[in-house]
C-alpha cells in the first residue's frame, strides 16, 4: 500500500474540538495526490478527475495527531479505478476512517473518458489490494 503521514492541523478543527469531517476529504485528496506523483501517473497535464468519493467516520480525530493514509487499488477499470483509503492514528495504529474513491482518466478538449494505458494499468497494479 501507499502511505503519506498527515499531521492534523489548530485550523481543521471545529468547535466540539475534533476534526471536521471537511477535513477527511482534504486528506484522501492530499494522499491521492502523492499516490499519483509517486506512481509517476501524472505529469504536467493533469489527466484525471473525482467522479466519486465516500468516507467513514469511525473515532474522532484531534489537533496534534497524526494519521497515517494507507492508499491501495481495489478495482482497476478501462477508464477508471478504485482507491481505497483507510486512515490510521500513527501512534495507536487505530483505524480512524475509510474512504473510497473513484478516479477516472479524462479528456478536458473532448470532455469525455479516456482509456488508461498499459502501462498506467500496470502501475496501478503494483498497488492492488486482495480481493476480501
Amino acid at each position: 500500500m501507499h502511505e503519506t503521514e498527515i499531521q492534523v492541523r489548530f485550523c481543521e478543527t471545529d468547535l466540539l474540538g475534533h476534526v471536521n469531517n471537511n477535513n477527511f476529504f482534504i486528506y484522501m485528496e492530499d494522499a491521492r495526490i502523492r499516490f499519483f506523483n509517486d506512481l509517476k501517473l501524472v505529469d504536467e497535464d493533469w489527466n484525471f478527475i473525482l467522479a466519486s468519493t465516500k468516507c467513514d467516520f469511525l473515532k474522532q480525530v484531534y489537533y496534534g495527531q497524526h494519521l497515517v493514509i494507507k492508499s491501495g487499488v481495489v478495482k482497476i477499470g478501462n477508464a477508471s479505478f478504485h482507491l481505497e483509503q483507510d486512515m490510521y492514528e500513527k501512534t495507536t495504529g487505530e483505524l480512524v476512517a475509510k474512504g473510497i474513491s473513484v478516479i477516472v482518466q479524462f479528456d478536458f478538449e473532448e470532455q469525455v473518458s479516456q482509456p488508461m494505458s498499459a502501462e498506467m494499468k500496470k502501475q496501478l497494479e503494483a498497488y492492488q489490494l486482495a480481493a476480501n
